[in-house]
């Protein structure tokens, strides 16, 4: 038995996202129950999924098995000292705070838990903190990400995608939409309500709020990704691999953990300043057919990364079929 638990507030949340994802993969080898750690579940994710949540008077608790927490800890809480204990304790990392590291590396000895075994996302976060650990990717279901065919726009298209959280938006990235839209260009961002005010409005900026198209729906209204973040670090920027799966060019800021997987020149681009960053939309913008070898490379780049043998290899991780 698997159980994965996360808090399963926000239906477009990156760890929400890869919890789900996380029980598809596994719900056809093993029997896998997800749990709610908070009070505030989605009720749109709680009519998709059979998501229990926790309820020690309702003796609605896990019995063994192993546990998979998923941006969830159990910091405070009563319910871990009367649910039964588990065979395995796997923390997927998808953060960076130090504080929660030392918190879930050394749970209550009271609980009398296993050693926990780290799921890290990226080679750039395992770095950023100094852990080691299994390396897994943020599980994507790339089908749902097909490229799909269609016109090109007379003016292309560049945007991103992201929670509608200041601190996902970098505040140079306003003088970049400003010139890119005085070079011709139209640009296309949800999750960007936040800023508005500081962009004009009209016809060649449209600010959409989080969730108002699905991702795989508003991605292939792009020609070009372009990704940067203001104080949020992404250890693994699972929407960067969303759209080089629809093969879109990508170009993004270096620091992330999504730049493990971008050969710059190749299968995307990365840039340091936004200079460097304006020099490569310019090319592509100027250039439709580097577009899309670019973008041809991006999708090869991640079916080899969730290929069957890769997921093979995941799954063995967790039903504990290897040396660990």
């Amino acid at each position: 038995m698997i159980h994965i638990f996360n808090g399963f507030h926000n239906p477009n949340g990156g760890s929400e996202q890869e919890a789900l994802r996380l029980y598809e993969l596994l719900r056809g080898k093993s029997e896998v129950q997800l749990w709610s750690t908070s009070s505030r579940t989605s009720s749109e994710l709680s009519a998709a999924y059979p998501i229990r949540r926790l309820a020690p008077l309702k003796a609605s608790l896990p019995r063994g098995g192993t546990w998979v927490f998923v941006g969830a800890h159990w910091r405070n809480r009563v319910w871990p000292y009367l649910a039964g204990r588990p065979e395995r304790l796997v923390y997927v990392f998808n953060t960076f705070h130090p504080k929660l590291l030392a918190l879930t590396s050394s749970p209550p000895p009271l609980l009398r838990w296993p050693a926990t075994e780290f799921v890290l996302i990226s080679s750039f976060q395992a770095q950023l903190l100094g852990v080691k650990g299994e390396i897994q990717p943020s599980p994507i279901d790339i089908e749902r990400f097909a490229p799909r065919a269609r016109e090109a726009h007379a003016r292309p298209v560049i945007g991103r995608l992201s929670r509608d959280t200041a601190d996902k938006h970098h505040p140079d990235d306003i003088a970049v939409y400003k010139t890119l839209v005085a070079r011709g260009c139209k640009l296309l961002l949800q999750g960007a309500t936040t800023l508005t005010g500081a962009l004009p409005t009209g016809d060649a900026i449209r600010l959409l709020p989080e969730g108002a198209m699905s991702a795989p729906d508003f991605l292939h209204e792009l020609d070009i990704f372009y990704y940067r973040t203001g104080e949020h670090v992404e250890t693994f920027g699972r929407v960067v691999l969303e759209a080089m799966a629809c093969g879109l060019p990508v170009v993004c800021h270096r620091h992330g953990g999504y730049a493990d997987v971008i050969r710059h020149g190749e299968n995307g681009y990365l840039f340091d300043t936004s200079d460097e960053a304006l020099a490569i939309l310019d090319q592509l913008v100027a250039q439709p057919e580097l577009r899309a070898s670019i973008g041809g490379a991006a999708r090869r780049t991640v079916e080899q990364l969730y290929s069957p043998q890769a997921l093979a290899a995941r799954t063995a991780f967790y039903l504990g079929r290897r040396a660990r």
